[in-house]
C-alpha cells in the first residue's frame, strides 16, 4: 500500500492536527504527517534566536520568514496532499501562500474552515480538491483517496 505524506498547513491555536492525525492512525491510514513549526514564539523568534538582533521588527520578520520558509518549501514540495487550515481569529496569510504554491506546483489541497469564511476564501476554495468543515470530514476524504 502507497505510503502518503500529507502537509498540514495553516492555523496553529487549535486542535485540528491532534484531530487529524488522531482520526488517520484510529482508521490505519497510509498516511505521514508534516507540519511547519507550531509554536508561535519560536516559529517568530528563529531568525533572531539563530542569526543575531535586529532592531527593526521587518527585519526580524523577514529573518525568521526566510529560516522557517526552509522547512515548509522543502515540505510542501514532499508532500503529495495538503490541508490547509483558515481560522477565525488570526489571519493566516501564511496558509493562503502555501494555497497559492500548491497550486502552482500542481499539489491538490483540502481547506478547512468554518462556513463563515466560505466568502472571503472563495477563490482559494474554488482552486481546493476538496473544502472541509471539519477536521473529522478530512480524516474521511483522506480515507477515500488513500484506500479506495
Amino acid at each position: 500500500m502507497t505510503q502518503w505524506n500529507v502537509y498540514l498547513s495553516g492555523e496553529i491555536h487549535s486542535d485540528w492536527r491532534d484531530r487529524i492525525i488522531r482520526g488517520a492512525a484510529a482508521a490505519g491510514l497510509p498516511v505521514e504527517f508534516s507540519a511547519p513549526v507550531t509554536d508561535h514564539a519560536a516559529s517568530d523568534d528563529c531568525g533572531v534566536t539563530l542569526l543575531g538582533a535586529e532592531d527593526q521588527g521587518f527585519w526580524k520578520d523577514r529573518k525568521g520568514a526566510g529560516v522557517n520558509g526552509i522547512r515548509t518549501r522543502t515540505l510542501l514540495h514532499k508532500a503529495d496532499i495538503l490541508v490547509i487550515r483558515f481560522g477565525d481569529k488570526y489571519r493566516q496569510w501564511n496558509a493562503a501562500f502555501d494555497a497559492g504554491l500548491a497550486c502552482a506546483l500542481g499539489k491538490p489541497f483540502i481547506t478547512l474552515h468554518d462556513a463563515d469564511l466560505t466568502h472571503a476564501l472563495k477563490e482559494v476554495d474554488a482552486a481546493a480538491s476538496a473544502v472541509a468543515e471539519t477536521p473529522e470530514q478530512v480524516v474521511e476524504v483522506l480515507r477515500y483517496v488513500t484506500t479506495g
